[in-house]
């Protein structure tokens, strides 16, 4: 049913934002990047629905950009989190939470044998470059052109306000080019301290690419025969794919993994884990944050890994993503349109073929919003436990109702 999007109170609040925070809103939320009609301001969220500040609802397939693996408000891992606040949150010093989300962790990723904790997924990315430079003495860090390793001066998408020398140390490869590869390791010489990827590709308003076998196992070969770490960004996938690594089902193990988003659902968490090579270099270094040892999130956490490890969570939430997945392809065709949807289900890029101005994939995410679903029209999206398979059919009917508003309106 089409929702006429009340946003006196959004178009309030940025305005008022305007005249004390940069640009009102800044970063990857700021919805002026987006399209038209997105609401920037929420009020709440449960489950797989959010409601924006004028009180419009949405089945969400943001889940915050990756964090809610579970469902907004879950139960037991807000009262896991809530009732360590009552003991003890922030304090001069990490409590047994900390060791416990260690050992957990140790026990759950493959290639784990050491843990350390931060905030944000820049932090931990950040925290695996510092740890490869310490453990093997050397500066170049190979990544893949296009890639989102963070939002500081020596990955960011950016380059305003970031020198050349920022990025001094920085070798660039094609994900999946082996040639390519080769051809990076060749220019970092004996200089090279580690190979950095992400899970897969999922560089922002491009098709999904998932990894080639032979190209991770070819990347582990190259650090083991040079003594340079494979470092796993893992920030955006990991757990929604795999508990034990999103590498895991390929037989690849990195040196290092980066995580965040999702392993506390929602609440402020990122860890690295390393191998046992790892771990003199990580000793070494300094590394810090005022915020780094709270209890809370990693209470969160624990809360999160037992239910992904003791329910179907995860096997829901693929489920939940071929079901969505299936039934747009079957949508957009009826509507004479071809989808191009790529990468892993739980975490889907949606674009249209030809759209070379994504002019129909706004058209599309405006007119779904009207409809009461929150998608994206250049990012990946996300699939969380809380969506049933009532909310993708509503989400699918919606999704119907837009398309045919779209093939009347943006062609």
């Amino acid at each position: 049913m089409t929702q006429t999007l009340i946003n006196s109170r959004d178009m309030a609040l940025r305005e008022r934002a305007s005249k004390v925070v940069p640009n009102g809103v800044w970063g990857h939320m700021a919805t002026r990047a987006i399209g038209p009609g997105y609401p920037q301001f929420f009020a709440k969220s449960e489950g797989c629905r959010v409601w924006d500040v004028d009180g419009n609802e949405y089945i969400d397939f943001m889940c915050a950009w990756g964090p809610n693996i579970l469902g907004y408000k879950q139960p037991d891992v807000d009262r896991a989190a809530i009732e360590q606040i009552g003991i003890g949150d922030i304090g001069n010093g990490p409590s047994e939470r900390m060791v416990e989300l260690a050992e957990t962790l140790v026990d759950t990723i493959e290639y784990a044998d050491w843990a350390l904790f931060q905030k944000n997924g820049t932090d931990a990315t950040t925290t695996c470059v510092t740890v490869a430079r310490a453990a093997t003495g050397k500066r170049k860090i190979l990544i893949a052109r296009g890639a989102y390793h963070g939002a500081v001066p020596w990955c960011s998408p950016s380059l305003i306000g970031v020198t050349a020398e920022d990025r001094t140390h920085l070798v660039l490869f094609d994900y999946n080019d082996i040639a390519s590869l080769d051809e990076a390791v060749a220019q970092a010489g004996d200089d090279m301290a580690a190979i950095m990827m992400t899970a897969y590709r999922h560089d922002v308003n491009r098709d999904q690419e998932m990894p080639d076998e032979a190209f991770l196992r070819h990347a582990r070969a190259v650090c083991d025969r040079t003594g340079a770490a494979l470092i796993l960004d893992d920030v955006r996938a990991g757990f929604r794919l795999d508990l034990r690594g999103s590498w895991a089902r390929h037989g690849v193990k990195p040196d290092l993994g980066a995580y965040s988003k999702s392993i506390a659902n929602g609440w402020p968490l990122a860890a690295v884990a390393g191998s046992r090579s790892m771990m003199e270099g990580a000793s070494k270094i300094f590394v810090t944050g005022s915020f780094w040892y709270g209890s809370a999130a990693m209470a969160a956490s624990l809360k999160t890994i037992e239910i992904l490890r003791t329910t179907d969570a995860l096997a829901h939430i693929e489920a939940m993503g071929q079901r969505f997945r299936d039934g747009l392809a079957e949508i957009a065709a009826r509507h004479g349109y071809e989808l191009s949807q790529t990468g892993p289900v739980q975490m889907p890029m949606v674009r249209f073929v030809g759209d070379q101005d994504l002019a129909i994939a706004n058209s599309f995410c405006s007119a779904a919003l009207r409809h009461g679903i929150y998608m994206h029209p250049r990012h990946n999206m996300f699939l969380c436990a809380a969506h049933q398979p009532a909310d993708i059919d509503h989400a699918l009917e919606a999704a119907d109702a837009a398309m045919k508003e779209t093939a009347r309106t943006a062609r």
